[in-house]
């Protein structure tokens, strides 16, 4: 199969999976969610396979959504957004689902959806120069995959998303326990491939079996039904849709992206929606 977006490659039992759209940072637009799926889906059935490492080309994992292909779809009402969203849940807890292990090896800025989707996969692999964070509702958007809150503590989850948090360095993350660990941004990747290929060497049942324990006890603590329920009230924010999401759009359609960053970043606390 061949892929626009991601590159997949296939190296000894070990699948590679590289967002590759450096010029826009990684950000995950449509046509990248569903190769990330289609990836995991033939890396799922190739029998040889024992474990799945995700990274980003070029200087940053992910920026997260493309935001950028969002204001030129103008999506607008629940109705609209349902699919979206339920396309962005999906495509990011694919990797927290999949029976195979899955690594991320992240340098430079993963943040939003794409901080999701470093969170979804089971062992995270950072480089010193990683940025990580949430900066949603800094634009009036709200957070797909509420993961945060279950791998870290709550006060800790509080402060980054509701301050809109995105200058979360390796070692905080580190702290919080939202990576596994840091090395030199030239050592991720082949770090993350080796442990890969550590993994590579257990019994593919007792991995896949052990990964399913550890996650049933998310489940049985609530995760899902949480989730879901987070997922519902991202649905009513993107489907009402906010005062200031509509200003950063608006400014992203007739002047650009860089020009709506600006924006939101000039904006001060307790300044008038």
């Amino acid at each position: 199969m061949t892929f626009e977006t991601i590159r997949y490659e296939i190296l000894g039992k070990v699948a590679l999976l590289t967002l590759d759209r450096p010029k826009t940072l990684n950000a995950m637009n449509a046509t990248m969610l569903g190769e990330l799926q289609a990836a995991m889906t033939m890396a799922e059935a190739d029998p040889e396979l024992r474990a799945v490492v995700l990274t980003g080309a070029g200087t940053a994992f992910s920026s997260g959504f493309d935001l950028k292909e969002q204001a030129e779809a103008r999506p607008s009402g629940v109705g609209t957004w349902r699919p979206l969203l339920r396309r962005d849940f999906d495509t990011i807890m694919r990797f927290w689902n999949s029976p195979l292990p899955t690594i991320a090896a992240v340098r430079g800025h993963c943040l939003a959806g794409g901080f999701e989707l470093a969170l979804a996969c089971d062992i995270t692999i950072a480089a010193a120069d990683a940025v990580f964070g949430e900066p949603e509702l800094r634009f009036g958007a709200g957070i797909v995959v509420m993961l945060l809150p279950w791998l870290t503590g709550p006060k800790a989850a509080k402060q980054i998303l509701l301050s809109g948090d995105d200058r979360i360095s390796a070692e905080r993350a580190l702290t919080l326990g939202l990576i596994n660990e840091i090395h030199a941004s030239p050592e991720i990747l082949e770090r993350a491939l080796a442990l890969a290929r550590d993994l590579s060497v257990i019994d593919p049942m007792a991995l896949r079996e052990t990964k399913r324990a550890i996650n049933r006890g998310f489940e049985i603590r609530g995760m899902g039904e949480a989730l879901e329920a987070a997922l519902d009230i991202d649905l009513q924010i993107e489907g009402e849709g906010t005062g200031v999401k509509r200003q950063f759009m608006e400014i992203a359609r007739t002047k650009g992206l860089r020009a709506a960053i600006a924006w939101r970043d000039e904006r001060r606390p307790g300044q008038e929606d």
